[in-house]
């Protein structure tokens, strides 16, 4: 026979503790009614929304960020303070720069890719790193050979949108832009031609690994389960060990035959064909007993610069382009600029300009040619408009949206936000540049002219415009210089 009595109490039990949990949430729910910010679920945070907005990340804080200058998101295992102030800003960035590192959470995300590069390191050797990039950027030689490089890939690319206006063809900048610059950082941080910007654009393995270990690796600042799936090797993880394996067989090989080939060089006394590349250069660096660089450092020092000075350059020109096809005057002043820097050239180096036709494809290459080689490092500075458009670009379409900082100490922000050990605070650029609290009422305009002073260019503040805080290389701006000029060129 049925227990109807005991039945009934289990029924009755269920419903207390449903009755609770509902309670629970209401309370909850009716707690945050007037809190700025997303709401959140007990448990669960604010990550049903940032789930349910996750194709429109940016735009969701913007919205928020408009509406309060920093932003508290709690997630299931940590809680995210997202900050717009630049007083914020250089409070995480400068003022208390130690109690903000990028924290383990971020390193055991990126280690995978970035390893212990300069990207995904705190403390000391961030601070070795840093020290040692900034000194070899500066030097003549790399400066030198990343002028020469990204001259020739800028032609290269010039030569397929040559072709394809000619031939009133449909092309994929974004893609084509890829290319050229992981062709270009390549030769310039490994010294080789792998060649994807060839006129077929032929497939390369190592390209595809490293696309789809940069995305798989961001995903996991979303996916709880990540570990779970590397743990399994399944899915995702599954997908990103072998595109690591495809990455290191490569890097591994060119890092072996660099050192064999500065071997060489050396017993065979030529110096002089000693290449001036970043992974050459870490390599005679390692040279030093104090330096205890190992090929794996070599590996993870390469990669960082690969993937700072391809994804943000193309994805910058990629915005550039288009902000200047659908800004009529922006094209025009930049064409102005351009044709009056070709011609100041030429007079300086007593060379004639080469007549060309428009209908005339040889002619039009020509002329292209001749006019990247008037283009020199030192005539770059001279294109204020142009610097004006790319920083204007770099406000609205930040390389890096968002730069997540870990937090060692409770601290309070300027603003009188509260943050926690053991949270995350990031600053937001892609925002930043959208906050008519720092830039006035025209702030979501494309407006190049605000970067310039009686026609000069002038810079803003580094905590109000931050888009250069991640370290990009010098040649992250060289290469976009070169490359938007001969698309101008070619679009004129």
């Amino acid at each position: 026979m049925l227990d109807w009595s005991s039945q009934n109490g289990s029924y009755q039990g269920i419903l207390m503790v449903t009755c609770a949990v509902l309670s629970w949430i209401l309370i909850h729910r009716w707690s945050q009614r007037n809190k700025k910010g997303p709401k959140t679920w007990p448990l669960m945070g604010a990550a049903i929304e940032q789930l349910m907005n996750y194709d429109r990340m940016h735009d969701w804080l913007v919205q928020y960020l408009s509406e309060s200058k920093s932003v508290v998101v709690p997630m299931p295992f940590t809680t995210y303070t997202y900050i717009a102030d630049p007083a914020n800003v250089e409070h995480v960035l400068k003022t208390n720069f130690a109690n903000y590192p990028k924290g383990e959470t971020y390193h055991s995300y990126m280690e995978v890719l970035l390893g212990d590069g300069i990207f995904n390191v705190d403390g000391e050797l961030w601070r070795k790193q840093r020290k040692t990039a900034s000194f070899e950027f500066a030097s003549k030689n790399l400066r030198d050979f990343s002028t020469i490089v990204f001259r020739e890939f800028s032609q290269k690319l010039h030569s397929i949108l040559s072709q394809a206006s000619f031939q009133g063809q449909v092309v994929d900048m974004q893609e084509l832009l890829m290319r050229m610059t992981l062709d270009s950082i390549c030769k310039v941080g490994f010294g080789v031609e792998i060649g994807t910007l060839a006129p077929n654009l032929p497939d390369n393995r190592f390209a595809q690994a490293f696309d789809t270990a940069n995305i798989i690796v961001t995903l996991r600042f979303i996916d709880p389960l990540w570990r779970i799936k590397r743990f399994l090797n399944v899915g995702s993880e599954a997908l990103l060990e072998k595109s690591i394996k495809t990455i290191d067989d490569f890097t591994y090989s060119v890092i072996h035959r660099r050192k064999a080939e500065i071997k060489e060089a050396r017993d065979s006394s030529k110096d002089n064909k000693m290449k001036h590349d970043i992974l050459s250069r870490f390599i005679e660096l390692g040279e030093d007993p104090e330096s205890n660089l190992t090929d794996k450092s070599l590996r993870d020092v390469v990669l960082n610069f690969v993937i700072a000075g391809r994804d943000t350059t193309a994805t910058t020109l990629s915005w550039a382009i288009y902000m200047v096809m659908t800004h009529s005057h922006v094209a025009e002043k930049l064409y102005s600029e351009l044709k009056t820097l070709e011609e100041d050239q030429a007079r300086e180096e007593n060379v004639a300009l080469h007549e060309y036709d428009t209908e005339d494809p040889g002619s039009f290459d020509e002329r292209a040619r001749q006019f990247a080689r008037l283009l020199t490092y030192d005539s770059l500075g001279r294109l204020y408009y142009l610097h004006a458009v790319i920083t204007e670009t770099l406000r609205l379409y930040p390389a890096v949206p968002q730069d997540p900082k870990g937090i060692l100490e409770d601290d309070v922000l300027p603003d009188g936000t509260k943050v926690k050990a053991g949270g995350m605070v990031t600053y937001v650029p892609y925002s930043m540049g959208r906050m008519e609290y720092n830039w006035g009422p025209d702030a979501a305009s494309f407006k190049p002219e605000r970067w310039l002073n009686e026609g000069f260019f002038q810079n803003a503040s580094p905590f109000k415009f931050t888009a250069f805080q991640v370290c990009l290389p010098f040649s992250f701006n060289l290469n976009t210089r070169f490359t938007l000029q001969l698309i101008e060129l070619t679009a004129a």
